[in-house]
């Protein structure tokens, strides 16, 4: 009853540790011959932390981490347009953490080997394929040149946005889909601003920055390890770079037009210039599409429902997807209907989060902001109203899956009594 994971990352190793907490044998295999922490900042929103805390990983999450406790949206002059607490300071019952993604990553294999064993994760080995048989699914991977076919129980499919096992389900859906915008991240010691936990986004859909700590302050410095995105957006007909977390950028391709974002709170530019390495990729997702699942196959994460990172949702949700697969094997069995099960439960809604962050995000407040006033104001609500505000934030909260009293009263996904 072994069921086969392609992928190691934060999907793939959150399904590990959720199958293993439920008893069920499994194996990932992934592409890389050794993990390293590669990316940047991401953020976790407690409906997936609530999920971590249920693997037993709290103490992982406060070592790791920033617990986020507030997140704002400014204009491109650092004006505040709209600023709410967040996580238990919003009156959730669990944190909101930033964090480093590939520290993340580290501390999940970490957690894994050590309860499941090292052989729970094979490197080297990539997925390029499947086929469902009789009574067995069989993965089709590749060892250096060398092919090797593996049969399970299940393939949950956890390799991302450039998934070979949904290659093989939609044969013609080509590259992911680029709206424009290069993104461009870093991270610089820098110091702390606002409340020191505090997330902020600056400027509007063509010109934006994203910036929070992902580490406490230096004792010695009272410098805080702070992630930052700078993004522009661009004329989609020069193409476009394919997307890797290693690819390193020029700062002079982007820094002069943040030249002038110098607000009372915070030095965009310092950030920048201070960063000792700048990746850079465009924003890329994929349409939804109407199956992730073929028999004992299914999709899972970036390979089932990739999305623009928009609202801090992404790994998020593939740390929820996980656990849901996990509850429906429990309800259902190690077998094709728990995998369909995962999937009528999760597409839907996935898809709405899809074509939300194409347009409504929960940021699309700036872009209103710079329609209306170019970004300049002395008060907000002369520009929009405060009840607009309040309720464009719950819009997206409740479409994501973490409105505080939807969370707060959901039964667990697993219970671990």
């Amino acid at each position: 009853m072994t069921v086969l994971i392609p992928g190691a990352g934060i999907a793939g190793l959150t399904l590990g540790l959720t199958l293993h907490q439920i008893g069920v044998p499994f194996r990932i295999y992934e592409k890389t011959a050794e993990l390293t922490p590669l990316g940047v900042g991401i953020n976790l929103q407690p409906n997936a932390v609530r999920e971590l805390l249920d693997l037993g990983l709290g103490a992982m999450l406060d070592e790791i981490g920033v617990r986020t406790r507030e997140y704002g949206f400014y204009s491109k002059y650092g004006r505040e347009i709209w600023v709410e607490p967040r996580g238990t300071w919003a009156g959730y019952r669990w944190p909101q953490y930033s964090v480093h993604r590939g520290r993340l990553q580290m501390a999940l294999l970490a957690a894994l080997r050590e309860r499941a064993g090292p052989e729970s994760v094979v490197t080297g080995h990539r997925a390029v394929g499947f086929e469902n048989a009789d009574n067995a699914a069989v993965l089709h991977l590749r060892c250096g040149t060398d092919p090797l076919f593996v049969a399970g129980e299940l393939i949950i499919a956890a390799d991302g946005i450039h998934s070979a096992i949904r290659s093989q389900m939609y044969p013609d859906e080509g590259a992911p889909i680029w709206n424009g915008a290069v993104l461009w991240r870093g991270t610089t010691q820098a110091k702390p601003f606002r409340t020191g936990a505090s997330m902020a986004l600056a400027g509007h859909d063509s010109q934006r920055v994203v910036v929070y700590p992902i580490s406490a302050p230096d004792p010695q410095t009272g410098l805080a390890l702070t992630n930052w995105i700078a993004e522009l957006r661009v004329d989609p007909s020069q193409g476009w770079r394919k997307e890797d977390w290693n690819r390193t950028a020029d700062v002079q391709e982007f820094l002069p037009a943040f030249e002038s974002w110098t607000f009372e709170w915070l030095d965009v530019p310092a950030l920048i210039k201070g960063a000792d390495r700048v990746l850079e990729y465009p924003m890329v997702d994929r349409d939804p599409v109407d199956c992730w699942t073929d028999k004992r196959v299914t999709l899972m994460g970036d390979a089932a429902h990739p999305t623009y990172p928009v609202g801090s949702n992404g790994a998020s949700q593939a740390i929820v997807d996980a656990r849901i697969i996990g509850a429906s094997m429990l309800a259902h069995g190690v077998c094709p209907r728990a995998l369909s099960a995962f999937e009528e439960k999760v597409r839907p809604e996935s898809r709405k989060v899809i074509l939300a962050n194409r347009g409504s995000g929960p940021d699309a407040v700036m872009q209103i902001v710079e329609d209306r006033c170019g970004g300049v104001f002395d008060n907000i609500e002369d520009v929009i109203p405060k009840d607009e505000l309040e309720a464009h934030a719950a819009r997206y909260k409740s479409v994501a899956g973490f409105g505080i009293e939807e969370l707060n009263t959901r039964p667990p996904t697993i219970d671990v009594r």
